[in-house]
């Protein structure tokens, strides 16, 4: 019984060994690695930290003191590690679309979509909110079936006079507030 859980462990970890490497390789220094793991149920992955660093508070604590020592921050940071649970069927598309395509720049976003959301529910702050913000629209744009090009309809160049509100110069009979103050 031992004998079977271990080999269907090894396959699983062999089967996503690419995966791990594409993960790890698109993440950079953000990771120090990443794996597979066997206690994950319903979340596509996790990230953990080592024993000896920062957790998620300590991290958020460090970064608000006004009188911070930032050679200290470097290197007290916790390593992360990314586990991501081999039965999450985001995780299987991932391991697909990795074994047709490395470089596929979908798969890069939805890994730094998946880290950084990740993070979010470990604790972690972002170190770039707005590109998180990006990714989140440009998934939505994609579940929409938006296209980027159409996807302009808060410019100004669609407005018309019309929509635009009256200005102040257009109504001499009113005074300015500032000059009913004197």
């Amino acid at each position: 019984m031992k004998v079977k859980k271990k080999r269907r462990k090894l396959k699983k970890k062999q089967a996503n060994e690419d995966l791990c490497k594409v993960i790890k390789e698109t993440l950079g220094d953000k990771l120090e690695k990443a794996t597979v793991s066997n206690r994950l149920v319903d979340s596509p992955c996790i990230l953990v930290t080592g024993q000896h660093g920062w957790s998620a508070n300590m991290e958020r604590i460090m970064r608000a003191q006004a009188l911070r020592d930032s050679s200290m921050s470097t290197y007290m940071v916790s390593k992360k590690t990314m586990e991501i649970n081999p039965n999450h069927v985001i995780i299987k598309e991932l391991r697909n679309r990795v074994g047709t395509d490395k470089n596929d720049k979908t798969v890069k976003d939805l890994i730094h979509l998946l880290y950084e959301t990740a993070l979010l529910s470990s604790g972690f702050t972002l170190d770039e909110p707005s590109s998180f913000a990006q990714r989140i629209h440009r998934m939505i744009k994609l579940g929409l079936s938006i296209d980027d090009s159409s996807s302009d309809s808060l410019s100004q160049d669609n407005k018309t006079d019309e929509d635009l509100p009256p200005l102040e110069a257009d109504h001499p009979e009113t005074e300015s507030k500032m000059e009913e103050i004197d």
